[in-house]
Parts: C-alpha cells; structure tokens; sequence
C-alpha cells in the first residue's frame, strides 16, 4: 500500500518512503510545562498518535519522541511567583500532562526527553554553529546569523526582505538583524548554566533540533507539530539543522491547524481557554477524540456544541454497535478477539494524506452492515464477527476505547435465566437478575 502525506517544505503531497526500511522516526514538539493543557494543545497530540498507530498497524517500528521544555522565562517566572524550584513545578505539570495524555488514550512516546537533561548538548551545538560562522556572540548572548543561511524561508515561505521591513528594531539591540534570534540567552534570574559565554540558559529554537540530533544521530522522517509553529519555530530549526549537519533536520513537515471555539479564535482575552482536562471531564475522551480527529487535519476545526452533537451521534453508533455485536458473540460462544480482515479500506483512507473523515465514513459502513445483520433472526454470525474485530481495531487507532465483556460460564448461565425470566414475564426476577448482570458489567 502506498502511503502519502502533505510536506509542508514542498507543500505537496508525496509518496513516503521512510529512510530505515520498515522503520519510521517521528519527533512532535511538545509542550512547556508551566501550565495545564488547553484542548488546542491536545489536537496534534492526538493526530500524531494516531498517524503513529496507522504506522504501526501498516507494520512498521515507530520511534516516536515528544519532548517537554522544561527551561523557559513562563516556568522561571511563575516558579518565582510560587515560591519552588524550576524543577518542582515542571515535575507536576509533566505529571498532569502524561495524565491528560493517558485519559485521551494517547500512546506513550518512546522518548520524552526534557530540555534540562540535554544542555551539555545544547552548549556544544551552539559553539559548533558559532566555529562555523553560522551564529555571533555580543555581550553573552549569542545568536543564529539568518542572513548568512541563503535558504531561510524555504519552511514558511516568507520572504527575507518582507521580514526586515516589518520587523520592529529594539533600541540597543545586541542583534546584528532583526532577524537574527536567540540561541544563548544571558540570565541573572532563575535556572542558569555555565557556558563559554557566561551563566545563561538557552534559546527556544535551538532546544529541539539539539534532541533530535542527540536521539537519532541524523535526518528523521517526519517532524510535526502544529501549524503555529511553523515560523518561527520549526523555520529555525531548519535554519540551524542546515548550518551545523547540512539537512532540513525531517523528510516530511507534518503540520495540523488550530482550532476554534464556538466559531472564534480561543485566547484568554475572550475567555473561551477550554483545558484538555475539562474537556476530559464535560464530554468524556471518546467524544473528544472524535471530534478533534474527524476533520481533515490540515483544516481549522471548531469546538462547538454543534460538532459535539454531530459526533455524539457517531460515537453513539459505536457504542450500540460494540454492545449488541459483543453480546451476540459471547451468547454463541465466539471468541472475542480476531483478526481486523476487513481493515484495508479504512487504512487505505489513512494512507491518503491521513484522510480520517473518509475512514469513519467507511466505519460507520461497518456499523450500518452489522446493525443490519443484528436485527435478523437468521444472523451471518462470521459477518458480525468480522465486522466486530475490524470495528475494534479501528478504535484502537483512532484512540476511542468501548469497553466490552467477555462472559464467564457462570455469566452466561446468568443470563439464560434473564432471558427465560422475560420470556415468562417473570417481570420481578428478570428486573433482579437484569440489576446482577448490570452489576457485573454484562449488560
């Protein structure tokens, strides 16, 4: 099958062909750990885990590495304001975000590497690029030379000229450009390390190209992230990949759109901040999930009461799907778990530049076959089979979790007598032996 995604650096959509044969290496930036997770942080999280399940599905070994910047002016000031250590309060949002990741089902990464652990690295990939002329240092800062890279733009494709005239030059700036950004950072307040060109921390950019060129020693496959970092952010680790190794640091850059609330833009000053947690809380994870994925994820999405019914709905299907077809399976004594024959089509819609609203289409075609067959009488029990295995192995990769219940002899017995207690309008016994099975999660 072959497998196609949008670059971002072509802006085209090509055939991927990963550089280690039946091996994939995905870095997503990930998030700086100060605060609690908002929902739009939690779309590229959850798109990446999917396309990285899809990967893995189709057979190949993904190494997947999402970092956490835990060095950062928000973390210093806001650890000052609450009167710990730097490390103290990225500690207990890093565990917060891993449980926000666990509630929307998102696989592990890896590797969550964290900037403070890799700064000797840092200092070394900052002195590199200053031997090669790449980057200057003026009064202990030290910053990346834009100018002296002929290639910066080719990410965002913005125009250098443009740039430097809308550009707000600082009175006594230590910049050489207004373009020109920050790789060593000179500080007198909060987390500091001793560098060649004094105690300082380092500059954003630089943070997760250097752990990229750490963990896998060369060019990965695919670098994603959201479509808001695409310049600066992602721009300059290109700009800096280029100068110190002589590549664009990924074959592909795989970029999702924000989202909107309600039809607007979330920011603080509307008051709109949705946290992914109460997200979480409201809606539930499936709903959620479902939401964020089923749209095309090169597309701003919005948060609205009207997507959520609309995907309510689906999941809703799902859900009575998942139920009946597992309780037709235990009652005849099939076995639950099977092999997904019928998933082609729906990995066929993935391979498509990740087109996911085309393989829920073909899921709820599923659903609908099986609904079909589970109001027969005389039911195709292999087709219900088939179709369960395949609708449950579609779940896993889109990150949605139905639960089901495999009986036990004692269960089926159980509901043999609800069955019969009803069938004799024992309306009393079927209700107590109803509440039993219901207690026990069969029902």
């Amino acid at each position: 099958m072959e497998i196609k995604f949008y670059n971002s650096l072509s802006n085209k959509v090509e055939v991927f062909h990963p550089i280690k044969e039946n091996e994939v290496s995905i870095y997503v930036c990930g998030p700086t750990v100060y605060n609690f997770p908002h929902i739009g942080n939690i779309r590229p999280v959850v798109f990446f885990d999917t396309l990285r399940k899809f990967l893995e599905t189709c057979g190949y070994k993904v190494t997947y590495v999402s970092n956490f910047t835990d060095v950062d002016d928000k973390i210093i000031n806001k650890a000052l304001e609450e009167k710990i250590t730097e490390k103290e309060l990225t500690d207990y949002y890093i565990g917060e975000y891993l449980k926000t990741l666990d509630d929307f089902h998102v696989k592990r990464a890896s590797f969550n590497p964290r900037v403070s652990e890799y700064m000797d690295q840092i200092i070394k990939y900052i002195d590199d690029l200053v031997n090669k002329g790449s980057a200057y240092l003026n009064d202990g800062e030290v910053f990346f030379d834009v100018l002296s890279d002929k290639k910066y733009g080719e990410l965002s494709k913005i125009n250098l000229d443009d740039l430097i005239n809308g550009a707000r030059i600082k009175v006594n700036d230590k910049k050489r450009s207004p373009l020109d950004f920050l790789l060593w950072k000179d500080t007198k307040v909060g987390i500091k390390w001793d560098s060649p060109w004094g105690e300082g921390r380092p500059g954003w950019h630089t943070e997760c190209c250097v752990m990229i060129h750490s963990i896998f020693n060369g060019m990965i496959d695919i670098h994603g992230g959201g479509s808001d970092l695409k310049f600066p952010h992602h721009e300059n680790e290109i700009a800096q990949s280029e100068a110190h190794d002589g590549n664009t640091l990924a074959n592909f850059w795989i970029h999702n759109a924000m989202m909107n609330i309600n039809g607007d833009k979330m920011s603080k000053s509307l008051g709109n901040v949705i946290l992914a947690k109460d997200a979480v809380k409201e809606h539930g994870a499936n709903l959620t999930r479902l939401l964020l994925l089923n749209a095309p994820y090169r597309s701003i999405i919005d948060f609205s009461d009207e997507s959520l019914k609309n995907n309510q709905a689906i999941l809703n299907k799902i859900e009575f799907v998942i139920k009946q077809s597992s309780l037709i399976l235990n009652l005849n004594k099939i076995d639950l778990d099977g092999e997904a024959t019928k998933l082609n089509p729906f990995l066929e819609a993935l391979s498509n530049d990740m087109n996911i609203p085309n393989g829920i289409t073909y899921l709820l075609d599923l659903i609908k076959e099986s609904n079909i067959e589970i109001r027969k009488k005389d039911r195709d029990l292999s087709l219900i089979s088939s179709n369960f295995y395949t609708i449950n192995k579609i779940l896993y990769i889109l990150g949605i979790f139905v639960p089901y219940h495999k009986f036990s002899d004692d269960e089926l017995t159980l509901y043999d007598k609800y069955l019969e207690a009803k069938q004799n309008k024992d309306f009393e016994k079927s209700d107590i032996l109803r509440k039993e099975l219901v207690k026990k999660g069969v029902l």
